[in-house]
């Protein structure tokens, strides 16, 4: 009888270390977009048009390198100078696209934010990760005239979906081990994944077991994912956002046994010992049309995912250790 007692109480201190994270998730109606809002879900549509409109990936080799080029010109035409990480793989030469803000006191202190460009096979990948990819744009377009105390680097890789997942060729698997080679401190790498669906529909949200012991069953919420190595950034982080955004959050330290917690470019980091932890609307979890020829570009949710950008960019702000007042304007 002891034996089980211990066992249940353990289990339920598993369960509590999971779950439990600072602050409270926004409820209630939304404002109004303000005016910076406005514009910013503007210019997720026209990054998510660009990018996700057709099946990008090493079978569909043209529009792969269509995206990349996109991403290029798009961060150039905001000052900035990409560089990418080119490697080859099967059926050719791939690239990540990556350009940096360097830190000021705190420089070798790098924050990643990341998302991955290609699509799935048979899908164009408007919301996977076509959602994704324009949050990170905006997110770099939003930070080029700041100069943080950590530097910030915004990457996309490549070759996130199958074949290449948890693979050697893996766009992210390259970064993460050349980082580490390197001898790089990177101390926060965030990869948004699949964030643009949302739903107030009651019972619209599914979660692996025993998760929906714990969560709300509406998909109304993004969601901040991390391992248990990762737990301490995972607090800071959601702490952080949940002072600075309007909009509904939920966090959760778990092991990769569980189905989706590793599922994205955060995994890469983890091999290397890096924190890392995924931002995600739970893809499957909720989104009707995950890796199917459906996930168009029409089916992302532009004034909330442009609510969720601007809150995570006040939230980076926060870690970045940017100088200026939060209340300055975000227009760029």
């Amino acid at each position: 009888m002891t034996f089980w007692i211990l066992f249940a109480a353990a289990i339920a201190w598993l369960l509590w270390y999971m779950v439990t994270v600072p602050g409270k998730s926004y409820s209630g109606p939304f404002k109004p977009l303000t005016a910076e809002e406005t514009q910013l879900r503007e210019n997720l549509r026209g990054h998510v048009a660009a990018v996700a409109s057709r099946e990008h990936n090493v079978f569909h080799f043209a529009e792969l390198e269509a995206a990349a080029q996109y991403i290029e010109l798009t961060l150039s035409r905001f000052g900035y100078r990409a560089d990418t990480q080119r490697f080859k793989v099967s059926v050719g030469e791939v690239r990540n696209i990556e350009v940096e803000i360097k830190g000021a006191a705190r420089a070798s202190e790098i924050i990643i934010v990341g998302a991955h460009y290609d699509s799935v096979f048979g899908a164009p990948g408007g919301n996977d990760n076509g959602s994704g990819v324009a949050a990170a744009i905006e997110l770099a377009r939003l930070f080029r005239d700041h100069r943080p105390g950590r530097t910030l680097r915004f990457v996309l890789f490549v070759d996130e979906e199958p074949p290449f997942f948890k693979s050697e060729e893996m766009g992210s698997r390259h970064y993460a081990r050349r980082a580490k080679e390197r001898g790089e401190n990177i101390v926060a790498m965030f990869s948004l994944e699949t964030i643009g669906y949302y739903s107030d529909k009651p019972g619209s949200q599914r979660y692996p077991f025993p998760l929906s012991f714990f969560y709300p069953n509406t998909g109304n919420f993004v969601a901040f994912v991390s391992n248990f190595a990762s737990r301490p950034l995972l607090h800071e982080v959601i702490a952080s956002f949940r002072r600075h955004a309007e909009f509904p959050s939920e966090g959760a330290a778990a092991p990769a046994v569980l189905p989706g917690v590793d599922w994205s470019d955060h995994w890469s980091f983890w091999q290397e010992g890096y924190r890392a932890l995924m931002v995600t609307d739970t893809a499957l979890f909720r989104y009707p049309h995950y890796h199917a020829a459906t996930d168009t570009p029409d089916k992302v949710d532009y004034e909330r995912l442009a609510r969720l950008t601007s809150g995570l960019y006040r939230m980076l702000r926060d870690l970045a250790q940017v100088e200026e007042p939060l209340g300055a304007d975000v227009r760029r």
